[in-house]
């Protein structure tokens, strides 16, 4: 028989693994946060029943507000003319935005600024258009 006593190693416990997985959740918590988009401006989108979710990228937003004054990205255009448009809307293309456009009207825009952005966008070329809606409750 043998009676010796083992002498075992003290056990440490370390907190790196443990830091190591709380940055990591932080990070995976961060990332899939959704933030709400506040608005500069206070519009008054129109109501649809059926709504589709816009693609990932990046369109080009064209807004417009009850007064029919044009804003592309955050900048407000010095006129309402159809070529001040057409070279806004260019420039923002060139800036990589997909060639996907979204007009953002307020529901009291008047028709024929809503015209003059899809006038505009036939010009340039470009076909995929739709219209920013809030969906009904119903």
């Amino acid at each position: 028989m043998n009676f010796r006593t083992t002498r075992r190693e003290r056990l440490e416990l370390s907190l790196t693994p443990m830091i190591d997985v709380v940055f990591l959740l932080l990070i995976f918590f961060m990332v899939t946060t959704t933030f709400e988009r506040q608005a500069q401006l206070k519009l008054e989108l129109p109501q649809a029943k059926s709504a589709v979710q816009s693609p990932r990228q990046k369109p080009l937003e064209v807004v417009i507000d009850a007064a029919g004054h044009y804003y592309i990205g955050e900048h407000e255009l010095v006129n309402t003319r159809l070529e001040t448009l057409k070279r806004a809307m260019q420039r923002a293309l060139q800036q990589g935005v997909r060639p996907v456009v979204v007009i953002v009207a307020d529901k009291r825009t008047p028709h024929q600024a809503v015209i003059r952005v899809l006038d505009a966008a036939r010009q340039l070329g470009l076909s995929h258009i739709s219209f920013a809606t809030e969906t009904t409750q119903e």
